[in-house]
């Protein structure tokens, strides 16, 4: 097979995991190519810029035969594997050309977890070693894999990930029965330890190599199995916390294998997906818990609105706000006011008192928050406020003809995407 189709195969298989982004790193240092400040694979990066990376799998062969996963053992599709040579020249080939700013890697498992790890290393390490590529690699760890091949990956790579891909143990036995949590928080808890050690070693010996600068991150899937918007964010949360991670990411279940064991979907659930990583960004940037935006008797997030309205609505005894005299803290938990616009309002208000109209002019989004703010004691929302009454006028605001919506749930998805991206809720 040439080089060419096995590319084709290969990065089309590679195209289901969406944890590519990254949030960037500088490794300093002579060599070709740049990491600075970016590195991101066919995503956004915090300045919203959009900059792409080689995105492909080792293999598509894979010993293990998970339900949902496209590459699954009893897939009778067509199957390629690169050797490390050819991996380190196409991205360095490509990155010539200016094709590419860095290479995302990963792989179906052959032969074992530590095998697969040996050959993905060998290809990592010649690309830097013997092309002198300075640029951002991103490599996923093969859950399984030695402890000392794991402990390698952060040596070659800028971000490392593990997979956890289903949110319990009882779903891993269910869709991937070669798998299981602790096979999968077992390498994301070794990363964690070996990234906080470097960072504190580098705070005393600043020529200490950098061990995956841009840290570690993992993907769930969203819809393959029953588990609430609670289990999945809580997950999170705990993840976020333990194991320190830079994203968590949610891919909605794409349904291209058939199998008794996977849900009867027509379409990916993209708005549910959308909601949780909306609800990610208030655990990472707003100083929400988990506990705050769902509980046992609503483990589900609200689809029609984001999940810091629901919880402003839910909570009217702490609103309206004065913008003047709030504490920063307290100003991002207005809806319609995200981490850049707030940060503006305190810069603002040093120099004067701030009115209603002031608000949109710093990039509030007043449609949301006009319901929940005061500025100079003036009010502009609802005289007899209610959370459903609200949610009934900003329903208005999104579908103000009621007319139905001609195009769904991917409609509502893209009209949010900026949300999703930047994180301003």
């Amino acid at each position: 097979m040439d080089l060419d189709k096995k590319l084709e195969i290969l990065a089309d298989s590679a195209k289901y995991d969406a944890s590519c982004a990254s949030s960037g790193s500088d490794r300093g240092g002579r060599g070709t190519g740049a990491a600075h400040l970016s590195g991101v694979c066919h995503s956004w990066t915090a300045d919203g810029r959009c900059i792409s990376l080689l995105k492909i799998l080792m293999t598509n062969e894979c010993v293990y035969d998970c339900a949902y996963c496209v590459n699954r053992r009893s897939n009778d599709s067509a199957k390629a594997i690169l050797t490390p040579d050819e991996i380190a020249g196409l991205t360095f080939e490509f990155y010539k050309r200016n094709y590419i700013e860095g290479l995302f890697l990963s792989s179906g498992i052959i032969v074992s977890p530590d095998r697969t790890m040996e050959l993905m290393l060998e290809a990592v390490r010649k690309l830097r070693q013997v092309f002198r590529f300075n640029g951002y690699v991103h490599m996923k760890v093969i859950p399984g894999a030695d402890q000392a091949l794991i402990d390698q990956a952060g040596l070659w790579a800028d971000r490392v990930s593990v997979n956890i891909e289903l949110p319990t143990d009882k779903s891993l036995r269910l869709l991937a029965p070669g798998k299981t949590k602790a096979t999968v928080l077992g390498p994301m808890n070794r990363l964690a330890q070996r990234i906080s050690a470097s960072k504190d070693e580098r705070r005393s010996i600043k020529s200490s190599p950098a061990y995956a600068p841009a840290g570690q991150s993992t993907q769930l899937i969203i819809g393959a199995t029953p588990e609430t918007d609670r289990e999945i964010i809580k997950l999170s949360e705990a993840l976020y916390g333990k194991m320190r991670l830079k994203r968590v990411y949610y891919s909605a279940f794409v349904p291209v294998m058939k199998d008794n064991r996977l849900p009867a979907l027509i379409d990916p659930p993209l708005l549910r997906e959308h909601r949780l990583y909306q609800a990610d960004w208030l655990l990472r940037f707003y100083g929400f818990t988990a506990e705050e935006l769902l509980d046992e008797k609503h483990p589900a997030l609200d689809l029609s609105f984001d999940p810091k309205t629901v919880w402003a609505a839910n909570n009217l005894h702490l609103f309206p706000l004065e913008v003047n005299k709030a504490s920063y803290e307290e100003i991002l938990r207005v809806p319609g006011i995200g981490v850049t616009s707030a940060q503006r309002i305190f810069r603002a208000r040093r120099a004067g008192g701030l009115s209603l109209d002031d608000l949109k002019k710093l990039g509030v989004v007043m449609k949301r928050a006009v319901y929940f703010v005061t500025a100079g004691g003036k009010y502009g929302g609802l005289k007899k406020e209610t959370g459903e009454a609200i949610k009934l006028k900003l329903l208005e605001h999104k579908n103000p003809n009621g007319q139905l919506d001609l195009f769904g749930e991917a409609a509502l998805v893209k009209a949010g995407m900026k949300e999703t991206v930047t994180g301003q809720i």
